[in-house]
């Protein structure tokens, strides 16, 4: 629009109808970026994909390079705990159905009121140990749990180089792909290397379409923002299935998790700026069970949100230690929360026009409907992108095209929801409530109280 159309719209049409197109082209530049920065990442992702099809011809045409003779990768997996007494039997059995004896498994109770430390003290496999945290020092963060039981992995492997121990973090109701481990020792094969975030699915996600769409969120995630990622070198650590070299938590000082209440978003900026590789492989991943209750999906994400909001003290860290398209990739995740705040009150500006319009539609008086299709295209084209992308994981599950498109219209619709945790977190962050709550297994949530730890700060 011209500066003398602009003029004449003022002039005509009144004030009202000017802010209505300056909220339109507003809308079309965020779009167009948010569109931008997603087709570089895709076309990131295509570019490493094609590089390893070939790069996997070529292993199959000469034998694969292991990992130094003498040096075999001790994994040790963590697996912090809070009253999860339903599924830690089960969950240890499955991390334990791998016979290397190299793979250790060391759950971390937090202060649980349940049975789960006399679950875990029963399982007989010596490859299981047991770090009991109890009141003062419990339920202070995820990252205070984790930080305690890296320094007994320290003092348990001082005798080994710590480039060669391996550090992950499981939930208590991961499940693992079966092929997750030989993923990940092979991820470790390049001494470049210091963190691998494996991909994630839902587990519940035939059974509710609530998880159906966080299933969605996380395949698109991983496909097109985690892939494009690896080719910035700013791939980021999520709070399930991450595995780090202890050397490279050690980069990080005594503390390597922040109390942020996103201590993965943290350390995965954090291990950007060491000198070491984040890797994402999402050939292998983790299955973790989905919110089916809108109440407790928005306390989860809420808490998500606000922890993102927290990360706007490492901006200093990404200027001084990050460069080039890391930099700027990471500088657009710490800032995107406060974007998604302002492109809230679009939405709400929208809905707002709608709903006058039916109004008006009801009362008989003539409208315009020209903007209706470039506003679907707006709102719902990039859901066909999204569907592709999930059709591709999907198709084994007899989920054709058609119900993709149809789920991810859906999933557009979810995405709405981003307002309600934001402006939520925005809330709690100013009046300085960071207290963190568990969100209850779907098993346990009808009885289960909510469980809260103290306050956590960055």
């Amino acid at each position: 629009m011209s500066r003398d159309q602009f003029s004449r719209v003022i002039a005509n049409e009144g004030l009202a109808a000017a802010l209505d197109a300056v909220g339109f082209w507003a809308a079309v530049c965020m779009v167009v970026a948010a569109l931008t920065y997603m087709l570089v990442l895709a076309c990131g992702a295509y570019t490493l994909a094609g590089r390893r099809r070939r790069a996997g011809q070529r292993e199959r045409m000469s034998p694969p390079l292991p990992h130094p003779v003498g040096t075999p990768l001790q994994i040790v997996v963590l697996m912090p705990c809070l009253n999860e007494a339903a599924v830690i039997g089960p969950s240890v059995a499955r991390l334990l159905e791998d016979p290397n004896p190299a793979l250790h498994v060391l759950v971390v109770d937090d202060g649980s009121d349940d049975a789960t430390s006399e679950i875990v003290s029963t399982i007989a496999d010596p490859r299981v140990a047991l770090l009991r945290r109890d009141p003062p020092n419990a339920r202070q963060g995820k990252g205070e749990a984790l930080n305690h039981a890296v320094e007994i992995v320290r003092e348990r492997y001082r005798d080994i180089d710590p480039e060669h121990v391996i550090v992950g973090v499981v939930d208590a109701d991961g499940h693992l792909d079966p092929t997750a481990w030989d993923v990940v020792r092979g991820a470790f094969r390049d001494q470049t290397v210091g963190a691998v975030q494996l991909g994630v699915r839902i587990s519940n996600r035939g059974g509710s379409l609530l998880a159906r769409m966080q299933d969605i969120e996380f395949v698109t995630f991983t496909s097109i923002f985690q892939q494009g990622r690896r080719r910035m070198r700013s791939v980021g650590m999520g709070g399930n299935a991450q595995f780090v070299r202890l050397a490279a938590l050690n980069a990080l000082g005594r503390s390597p998790w922040t109390r942020s209440l996103t201590e993965d978003f943290d350390l995965g900026i954090r291990l950007n700026g060491t000198g070491w590789i984040n890797e994402f492989r999402g050939d292998a991943a983790v299955h973790q069970e989905g919110v089916t209750s809108l109440r407790r999906l928005i306390r989860q994400r809420t808490r998500w949100f606000q922890g993102n909001l927290q990360a706007r003290y490492l901006l200093g860290f990404i200027a001084r230690h990050l460069r080039g398209r890391a930099r700027a990739d990471t500088l657009w995740q710490v800032l995107s929360p406060y974007l998604l705040l302002v492109g809230s009150l679009m939405v709400v500006s929208f809905l707002l026009m709608l709903t006058l319009c039916i109004i008006n539609v009801i009362r008989g008086v003539p409208q315009q409907w020209s903007w209706v299709p470039g506003t679907y295209l707006l709102a719902f084209g990039p859901s066909y992108l999204y569907a592709l992308v999930y059709w591709l994981y999907a198709r084994e599950e007899d989920a054709g095209p058609v119900r993709c498109v149809a789920w991810c219209h859906v999933f557009v619709l979810y995405g709405l929801l981003a307002g309600v945790f934001g402006w939520r977190a925005l809330a709690r962050e100013f009046l300085g409530r960071s207290g963190w709550a568990k969100t209850s297994r779907e098993a346990e949530h009808a009885s289960a109280p909510e469980v809260v730890t103290q306050e956590a700060q960055p």
